[in-house]
C-alpha cells in the first residue's frame, strides 16, 4: 500500500518583468491576473499553495485570503536561489515549483504528474517536464531532501555570481525523472515574458 503523497506548491512571483515592461504577475489573461490563474490551478491539485515574493502587499488583493505568502529574502537572485529559499521552509516530501506566468496550465494534466510521483524510486530527486530544447523547471517537482545537493551546487558553481547558475546544468547533475513534452504540453507550458506572448488562442 502506497503512503499518501505529501506535495505542496510554491509560485515564484519575484521577477522584475523587464521584458514585459510591467509586473506580469498582475497582467490579466482572459480577465484574470496570471498569478491568480496559476494559483487557482495549483489549488485544484494540492492543498498547500504559497507564493514566494518580496512584494506581499502587492498581491494580497488578487489572491484569496487563505493564500500563504513567503517573504523572499534574496530577490533578484534567480529561480535556483528562490528554490533553495523555499526548500528551507517546506515540510512536505515534494515541492511543486511554479512560475507565475503560466496562464494555460490544466489541472487534469498536472494531476497525472502529481500521481506519477508516488511511483518514482526513492533515489529520484526531481520530476520535471523536458522538451527538445531542455528542462521546464518552473513547473517541476523537487524532493525536499534535494536541498543539500542544491546548496552544494550554488556554493560550488556560482563563483560569487548567482546569476550564472543554470537550472539546466543542475538538473543534469541530479537524478531527475523527465516528463515528456509533446505539442499539447508545450502549449500548456507556454510562458509569458513579453506582451506579444499573451496573443495566443
Amino acid at each position: 500500500m502506497q503512503k499518501p503523497l505529501s506535495v505542496s506548491a510554491v509560485i515564484l512571483a519575484g521577477g522584475h518583468s523587464r521584458r514585459m515592461g510591467r509586473d506580469k504577475a498582475s497582467i490579466c489573461w482572459q480577465g484574470v491576473p496570471m498569478l491568480r490563474r496559476v494559483y487557482d490551478v495549483a489549488a485544484d491539485c494540492v492543498e498547500s499553495v504559497a507564493v514566494l515574493t518580496p512584494w506581499i502587499d502587492r498581491y494580497r488583493e488578487i489572491l484569496p485570503e487563505s493564500c500563504q505568502f513567503l517573504q523572499e529574502t534574496q530577490p533578484g537572485q534567480g529561480p535556483l536561489v528562490a528554490l533553495l529559499q523555499v526548500l528551507e521552509r517546506v515540510s512536505d516530501e515534494w515541492l511543486w515549483l511554479l512560475a507565475c506566468d503560466l496562464p494555460r496550465l490544466q489541472a487534469p494534466v498536472l494531476q497525472t504528474w502529481i500521481d506519477r510521483l508516488a511511483e518514482l524510486p526513492d533515489d529520484v530527486l526531481a520530476c520535471v517536464p523536458r522538451s527538445e530544447s531542455g528542462w521546464e523547471p518552473l513547473c517541476g517537482f523537487y524532493r525536499r531532501r534535494v536541498r543539500s545537493r542544491l546548496e552544494e551546487f550554488v556554493r560550488d558553481r556560482s563563483n560569487g555570481d548567482v546569476q550564472r547558475l543554470s537550472f539546466q546544468q543542475w538538473l543534469a547533475e541530479i537524478p531527475t525523472d523527465a516528463i515528456a513534452v509533446d505539442a499539447e504540453i508545450a502549449g500548456m507550458l507556454h510562458n509569458c515574458n513579453r506582451l506579444e506572448d499573451l496573443q495566443f488562442d
